[in-house]
C-alpha cells in the first residue's frame, strides 16, 4: 500500500487550513455584512408627533398661545421640520380649535380621544391610525417652540444605537434659579447614559438642602423617543407609585424595568409651562432675532 510522503502530507494540510480559514473569512465577511444590513434598517422609520390638548389645568388653550404673531404650536411644528431623521410629522389632539389652526398652517392631524391620560398615550393612539408603519415614535412637546431640530436627531440617533433600550430622551444644564421649581424637572443617570430617575424635586439632594453650584445638575428636555413596539404596550402598564407621586410619565418606564437612554445637549431651555413664561419666550426670540 502506498503511503503519502511528510511533504505530501504537510502539504495537504496546509491546503485544508488554508481552505478553512478562508471559507470562514468569507462566511464572516457575509455575516458581517448581513449584521450591518439590518443594522443599518434597524428602527429606520422615523415619524415626530406633537400631542396637543386645549384643557390643561396650568395654561388653558396653551397650544394656540400667540407667540410673536404664530401659535405656539405653528412655531414648534417649524422648527421639527428642520429634523433630518423624521420621515414624517403629525399633530395629535383632541380638540378641532387646535385640529383647525394646525390644517391651516399645513400641518397634517389625527384626531385622538379626550380619555389619553398623557402625551405618551397620545401618540400611541395616533400611531395606530396612521396609514404607514414606523419604527420610532418622537413625542415633539408642543410647549417647546424653541426646540433645536439637532436634539431631536440626535434622540433618535441614541435610540438606534441602543437595541437595549426602548426610550430616549435629553438634558441639559440646571440653572440655579431653576432648582426647586417643580415645573422644571431633573434627571440623573448613570455611567453609561441610561437614566436612574426623574423628579420635580432636585436631585441629587445633598444633606445641607441646598443648590451646589459645583455640581452639574441636569434638566429634563420635555421631548422623547420610543420603539413603538414598547409604545404600543405602554398604555397597558399600569400607573405606578412614583409615577403618580411625581406626576412624571416617564417614571412609569424606569418603574417597570425598562431602560431608557440619555443624551446630555447644550440648550437653552425655554418651554411655556404657565401663562407668564410666554413674555420670557419673546424676548429671548427677539434678541435671537427669530422671524
Amino acid at each position: 500500500m502506498s503511503m503519502c510522503s511528510s511533504s505530501e502530507s504537510s502539504s495537504s494540510k496546509f491546503w485544508i487550513v488554508h481552505t478553512i480559514v478562508a471559507g470562514a473569512a468569507i462566511a464572516a465577511a457575509i455575516g458581517a455584512g448581513a449584521y450591518l444590513g439590518r443594522y443599518r434598517k434597524f428602527r429606520s422609520r422615523v415619524v415626530g408627533i406633537i400631542p396637543a390638548r386645549y384643557a390643561s389645568s396650568r395654561f388653558e388653550g396653551k397650544p394656540l398661545v400667540n407667540i410673536l404673531g404664530k401659535p405656539m404650536i405653528q412655531r414648534t411644528w417649524e422648527r421639527a421640520k428642520l429634523a433630518s431623521t423624521l420621515d414624517h410629522i403629525v399633530v395629535a389632539t383632541d380638540d378641532e380649535k387646535i385640529a383647525e389652526c394646525c390644517r391651516g398652517f399645513g400641518a397634517d392631524v389625527i384626531m385622538t380621544s379626550e380619555s389619553c391620560r398623557n402625551g405618551t398615550e397620545r401618540c400611541n393612539e395616533a400611531l395606530q391610525k396612521l396609514d404607514k408603519k414606523y419604527d420610532v415614535v418622537v413625542n415633539i412637546q408642543g410647549d417647546e417652540p424653541l426646540i433645536e431640530p439637532e436634539i431631536i436627531d440626535g434622540i433618535v440617533k441614541a435610540l438606534q444605537a441602543a437595541p437595549d433600550a426602548v426610550f430616549s430622551t435629553a438634558v441639559t444644564a440646571l440653572k440655579p434659579e431653576d432648582a426647586f421649581d417643580p415645573n422644571r424637572v431633573k434627571c440623573v443617570v448613570d455611567n453609561h447614559g441610561y437614566a436612574i430617575y426623574f423628579s420635580r424635586g432636585l436631585i441629587p439632594y445633598n444633606k445641607t438642602g441646598k443648590f451646589n453650584p459645583q455640581f452639574p445638575y441636569m434638566l429634563h428636555l420635555g421631548i422623547q423617543s420610543y420603539d413603538t413596539k414598547f409604545l404600543n404596550i405602554y398604555p397597558e402598564l399600569r400607573p405606578t407609585p412614583l409615577q403618580l407621586e411625581e406626576d412624571l410619565e416617564q417614571l412609569k418606564v424606569l418603574e417597570n424595568g425598562y431602560k431608557m437612554k440619555v443624551i446630555k445637549v447644550d440648550h437653552e431651555a425655554h418651554g411655556v409651562d404657565i401663562p407668564e413664561d410666554v413674555e420670557k419666550i419673546e424676548t429671548l426670540m427677539r434678541e435671537q432675532s427669530f422671524s
